[in-house]
């Protein structure tokens, strides 16, 4: 499962019908044929176009056949690639960062360490896309661009509020949300079971959804870190009148927040294009800012989203697909994509590319210190049980958040093992 912002798609384009693909022809003449997997508006046409003649211009052996994949259904058509000998088959396939996991399994990837250590600079990737590449020590899946989530504001209700500037603690962030939540205005619409933001307060507080003791997964709700998280989670919603019981997308907060009675949400940037659409009263009174951290050192911890580029083991030509991983993962072209389509670059030393569009650089902000959700092929069936969100919403609505979350946790712990109950 791609395991992305739910809102994501407003940035990274919205899941279509199963099986359908495009191809982006390149040239002819007897040279290799590279076929290139890649996900449906992960980027433009023209991208695509000045890529493509670039790299075969680059490499004058090579012809690229990029094809165009919807996200649904595409994880049972990587499976089938990875398992068969088509000669026709895809030699680089772009993934859903957490995805990487369930497609390890059976050594069906190529391992790529080798040119991550030596020749990518992989010490500089954004976290969130690195660690769920990673399986055990051997790198499959390479970064190559991310999205995550951050505080869209109003301007004019901060400004009216005294607000000068926006908040860099979570203590101040507290305390600036308290002064918007009058006069008939939600401080911040925060549902109740946001998990992925709760995520981010946890991982600050050092906690994690889970951990792995040796082969064995285990949830960890239970912790004195997540339980903090947690804590200040339920004082922040406070402060507005998101309905415990639902997630953002229950009402979509887009319209919640383009109805003008909403000072923050937190969201991905691409958000407010949504917004403005439903209200253009609001074009221009929109800003951005990081998710505050417990510091004003560093901005907290989010969920990272956004693709992961892979090569079957049963390509016919590695080092052929290794010059398209590193063509796309390489500075000229990364940083050329985030540009191109509202992206954070795949290392924390490209976030400069993107230094003059707020939302973007409020984004790479946070990514430099982003996560991924638990590095297992399991952690699908608990998104699919999901829970962390009714934890949530017994803790919001007054019950004790210890026994609570013991009891999520055991949940987890089940639904992690490998054969779940």
């Amino acid at each position: 499962m791609r395991r992305r912002l739910s809102a994501l798609a407003l940035v990274l384009a919205s899941l279509g019908a199963a099986g359908a693909c495009g191809v982006l022809p390149g040239g002819s003449g007897g040279r290799h044929t590279v076929t290139v997997w890649l996900m449906k508006d992960s980027a433009s046409q023209e991208f695509l176009r000045r890529f493509t003649e670039d790299f075969e211009r680059e490499h004058g052996d090579l012809r690229l056949d990029v094809r165009i994949q919807e996200w649904t259904g595409i994880g049972r058509k990587v499976q089938t690639a990875l398992t068969g000998h088509d000669p026709d088959g895809p030699d680089v396939i772009e993934v859903g960062n957490t995805q990487v996991a369930q497609y390890v399994e059976g050594g069906r990837l190529t391992n790529l360490t080798l040119e991550s250590m030596r020749d990518w600079g992989m010490r500089d990737w954004l976290p969130g896309l690195a660690e769920p590449g990673l399986d055990n020590t051997a790198q499959y899946g390479i970064p190559w661009y991310a999205a995550n989530r951050v505080v869209i504001y109003r301007k004019d209700l901060f400004r009216k509020a005294g607000i000068t500037s926006p908040p860099r603690t979570r203590d101040e962030w507290l305390a600036d949300t308290g002064k918007l939540n009058s006069g008939g205005n939600q401080g911040i619409y925060l549902a109740g079971q946001d998990w992925y933001t709760l995520s981010g307060f946890i991982w600050d507080e050092g906690g994690d959804l889970a951990r792995q003791d040796g082969n064995v997964w285990k949830g960890t709700l239970d912790t004195p870190a997540a339980l903090r998280g947690m804590d200040f989670y339920r004082r922040l919603q406070a402060l507005g009148r998101g309905p415990v019981g639902a997630d953002e997308e229950h009402p979509p907060q887009t319209g919640v927040f383009a109805a003008g009675k909403v000072a923050q949400i937190v969201a991905v940037p691409g958000l407010a294009q949504a917004v403005v659409r439903k209200n253009p009263d609001l074009k221009d009174r929109l800003g951005f800012f990081p998710v505050p951290g417990r510091t004003a050192a560093r901005p907290g911890a989010v969920f990272t989203g956004g693709s992961d580029l892979i090569v079957p083991r049963n390509t016919d030509d590695r080092d052929a697909a290794v010059a398209v991983v590193e063509a796309l993962t390489g500075a000229k072209w990364d940083t050329e994509l985030a540009r191109t389509m509202n992206y954070v670059p795949n290392k924390t030393t490209l976030a400069s590319a993107v230094a003059g569009e707020e939302g973007v650089a409020a984004m790479a902000a946070g990514a430099a210190h982003g996560r991924a959700t638990p590095n297992t092929p399991q952690w699908a069936a608990v998104e699919a049980d999901n829970p962390i969100k009714s934890w949530m919403t017994k803790v919001l609505t007054g019950a004790d958040p210890l026994p609570e979350a013991r009891r999520a946790s055991r949940r987890i712990t089940a639904l992690l093992a490998p054969n779940p109950r």
